[in-house]
C-alpha cells in the first residue's frame, strides 16, 4: 500500500502534467486541477486515499486566500463599495431565491426541494472567483472590489441559511421562536466580533505586527498563524472559516506591512489552493445524476445568465457604468462548493433526498467550468456584447462620472501613463515632478479621485476606450 507521501507526490506530478497541457491548450489551470481531483478520486480511478490530509491542506489554503483578500480591503475601500456591495448582494440573493424557487417548482420538484435548490443557486464560490481575479490582476479594480464585497455578503448568507434550516430540523420545531432565537444569536455574535476587531485594530495589532516585522520569516509565520487562528475562531463562533480568515486579513489591512505580507503569501496561497481544487473534484458525487441532466441544463442557464443580469441591473440603477456592472456580474455566474455542502446538510436533516444533491452537483460542474472561461475572457466578451448592454447603464452614470476631471488636451501631454496602480501612479507623479506634462488614464474611480487631489490630470477610461467615449470626455460634475 503506497504511503501518504507517495500519494502526494503522485498528485503533484499529475497536477504538473495536467497544468502543462492546459497551458499548451490555453485552458484555465483551475479546470485542470478539478479534473485531476475527479480522475484521482473515487469517481474514476481512486488513486488517492489520503483524503483527510488533502482536506486539511485545502482548508489552510482557503484560509490563506481569504486572509489575503481581507488584507487588500482597507477601510477606505469599504466606505466607497459598502453600499453597492450590500445592495447588489442582497438583491441578487432575493432575485435568485424567488425565481429559482418558481423555476424549480415548474420542473416538478416539491416545495422543500425547491427551497434548497433555490438557496443553493444563490451562492457563488468566493475562493474560485478571488483566485481568477487575482490571476488576472483585477482584484484591486473597481469591479473586483465590488465583487469581493457582495461575495462576502453571500458568505454571511450561507451561514444564516444553514442556521435557519438547522433550526427547522425535521420540518417542525418552534417556528417563529426558533427563527427569532437564530437571528438574535447571529446579531449578538456579529456585534461581539465587530467590537473585538475594533479593539484589536486600535490597541494591539499595530504594535504586535511592528514587533514581528523585525524578522521577515517571523512576519510570514505570524500572518499564517493569525489567519488560520481567526478562521478556526470563526468556525467555532458559528460563522465560517472563510469569514474568520477574511476578518484576520482585514484587521491588518491598515498596517504599513500589508504589502510585505501579501508578497510573501502569494506562492504559499497558490500551492495550497491546488489541494482545494483537487479536493473539490474528488468530492463531486456522480452516482446520483441519473435523469437530472435536463433540469441541470435549465438551472445552469438560469445561473449563467440570470445572476449576472440582476447584478448589472442593480449596479446600473445605482449609477455605475455597464462595463463595471458586466465585469462584476460575471463573478456570480456559477454556484459554490457551499451549495453542495448546503444540500448535503439538507439530506442529513431529512429535508431532501439524494437526487437533489446530484442535481446541484451537475449544476456546479457546468457553471464553474463555463463561468471560469467567461471571467478569463471577460473583456473580449464585453466588447462583443457592449452594444446590447445599454439598458443597464443610466444616461449619466454619476457614481463613476463623479471622478472625471477636466477635459485634457492630448496634444499637450508629453507622457501618457495608462494604468495608475502602485507602479503607474509613482511613475506619473515622478514624471510630473520632473517637469513633464503627464496625463494618466485609469478605470478605477478611487485611484482617479486620489491622484486628482495630487493635481495629476487623469482621464477616466482604459487604453481601449474610444476617444469619443463619455468615459474620456465627461466634464467634471458640479461640486467636484
Amino acid at each position: 500500500m503506497p504511503s501518504v507521501f507517495s500519494e502526494f507526490a503522485l498528485l503533484l506530478l499529475m497536477s504538473a502534467v495536467a497544468g502543462g497541457v492546459s497551458l499548451l491548450l490555453r485552458q484555465p489551470l483551475l479546470i485542470a486541477y478539478i479534473v485531476i481531483g475527479i480522475v484521482a478520486g473515487p469517481a474514476v480511478f481512486g488513486l488517492v486515499t489520503a483524503h483527510d490530509q488533502i482536506d486539511l491542506l485545502a482548508q489552510v489554503g482557503i484560509a490563506v486566500l481569504l486572509f489575503v483578500v481581507g488584507l487588500k480591503l482597507d477601510l477606505q475601500h469599504i466606505r466607497h463599495i459598502g453600499p453597492v456591495a450590500l445592495a447588489t448582494g442582497l438583491g441578487q440573493l432575493a432575485f435568485t431565491i424567488c425565481f429559482g424557487f418558481g423555476l424549480t417548482l415548474l420542473m416538478g420538484k416539491g416545495a422543500m426541494e425547491a427551497i434548497y435548490i433555490a438557496v443553493a443557486l444563490t451562492f457563488s464560490s468566493t475562493i474560485i472567483i478571488v483566485k481568477l481575479l487575482s490571476d488576472k490582476r483585477e482584484l484591486d479594480s473597481l469591479h473586483g472590489r465590488i465583487a469581493v464585497g457582495f461575495l462576502i455578503v453571500q458568505d454571511l448568507a450561507v451561514v444564516l441559511a444553514m442556521m435557519v434550516m438547522s433550526a427547522l430540523r425535521g420540518g417542525g420545531g418552534g417556528g417563529d421562536a426558533d427563527l427569532f432565537e437564530v437571528a438574535a444569536s447571529l446579531a449578538g455574535r456579529v456585534g461581539l466580533t465587530i467590537a473585538g476587531l475594533y479593539l484589536l485594530m486600535r490597541y494591539l495589532l499595530p504594535r504586535l505586527v511592528s514587533m514581528m516585522a523585525r524578522s521577515q520569516e517571523l512576519l510570514l509565520i505570524f500572518a499564517i498563524a493569525w489567519g488560520t487562528s481567526l478562521a478556526a475562531l470563526g468556525e467555532w463562533a458559528g460563522f465560517s472559516k472563510e469569514a474568520g480568515a477574511f476578518l484576520a486579513g482585514f484587521s491588518l489591512a491598515s498596517t504599513v506591512y500589508r504589502d510585505a505580507i501579501n508578497a510573501r503569501l502569494t506562492g504559499i496561497r497558490d500551492f495550497l489552493l491546488l489541494f482545494f481544487f483537487i479536493d473539490l473534484g474528488a468530492k463531486l458525487d456522480f452516482s446520483t445524476l441519473g435523469s437530472e441532466i435536463w433540469p441541470a441544463a435549465v438551472l445552469s442557464l438560469f445561473v449563467l445568465i440570470g445572476n449576472p443580469l440582476i447584478v448589472m441591473a442593480i449596479m446600473g440603477y445605482m449609477g455605475y457604468r455597464k462595463r463595471t456592472g458586466f465585469l462584476a456580474g460575471l463573478t456570480v455566474a456559477q454556484i459554490s462548493e457551499f451549495s453542495i455542502i448546503f444540500v448535503a446538510m439538507g439530506i442529513s436533516l431529512g429535508h431532501v433526498g439524494t437526487e437533489v444533491l446530484g442535481l446541484t452537483t451537475l449544476v456546479g460542474l457546468v457553471t464553474i467550468a463555463l463561468s471560469t472561461y467567461m471571467i478569463l475572457y471577460s473583456h473580449p466578451l464585453y466588447e462583443r456584447l457592449a452594444p446590447w448592454l445599454k439598458p443597464f447603464e443610466r444616461q449619466r452614470p454619476f457614481r463613476e462620472l463623479a471622478v472625471a476631471v477636466e477635459r485634457h488636451d492630448l496634444a499637450r501631454a508629453d507622457v501618457i501613463v495608462i494604468g495608475l496602480g502602485r507602479y503607474g501612479s509613482r511613475l506619473a507623479l515622478g514624471l510630473k515632478e520632473a517637469g513633464l506634462a503627464v496625463l494618466g488614464v485609469d478605470f478605477d474611480p478611487e485611484t482617479a479621485r486620489a491622484l486628482r487631489r495630487q493635481r495629476l490630470p487623469v482621464r477616466y477610461g482604459t487604453a481601449s476606450t474610444p476617444p469619443s467615449s463619455t468615459a474620456c470626455r465627461s466634464p467634471r460634475p458640479p461640486g467636484w
